[in-house]
């Protein structure tokens, strides 16, 4: 487990705590990990949606979005092109605490994201779906958290 560093704290943390379909993808590149994740909706009411290439589709909704890890020093990105960007310190890299936090957290905001694209989906749902990360909220959550055990960013 020491070999992939926070990468397996963080999978393990997410099996337990996310509810939904993820994948991680380890850019070692980048020194960056990206985590994506899929929420289903069915489209009943053939609602009809235009995604973020223009594509118009009255068919059940897939959704992706995207949480990156980095490295500041060294990790290149748009951070428009994800919910939310953390960094970590290579050497210290990520306590257990704050990944499980993080899942926990991830979780809410994706139960949330779900009964926003129902609310959406359906016939006088409000015009626009995206998902929202409080960064205020997860701040002062963290500020709680006691930290005690730390995972490097892997080595390869």
């Amino acid at each position: 487990m020491a070999k992939f560093g926070f990468l397996s704290i963080l999978e393990e943390e997410l099996d337990k705590h996310l509810d939904y379909d993820f994948a991680m993808d380890w850019d070692k590149k980048n020194h960056a990990v990206e985590v994506t994740f899929i929420l289903e909706a069915q489209n009943s009411s053939n609602v009809e949606t235009i995604d973020d290439k223009g594509e118009v589709s009255d068919e059940d909704v897939i959704f992706e979005d995207y949480v990156l890890f980095y490295n500041p020093a060294k990790s290149h990105f748009d951070e428009e092109d994800y919910l939310v960007t953390i960094p970590y310190e290579p050497k210290k890299g990520l306590s257990r605490e704050f990944l499980s936090y993080f899942a926990k957290t991830l979780n809410e905001v994706v139960t949330e994201g779900l009964s926003d694209l129902m609310d959406f989906l359906s016939d006088d749902g409000p015009e626009e779906f995206g998902l929202v990360w409080d960064k205020e909220a997860f701040e002062k959550g963290k500020a709680q958290l006691e930290e005690k055990e730390f995972f490097a960013y892997p080595r390869y």
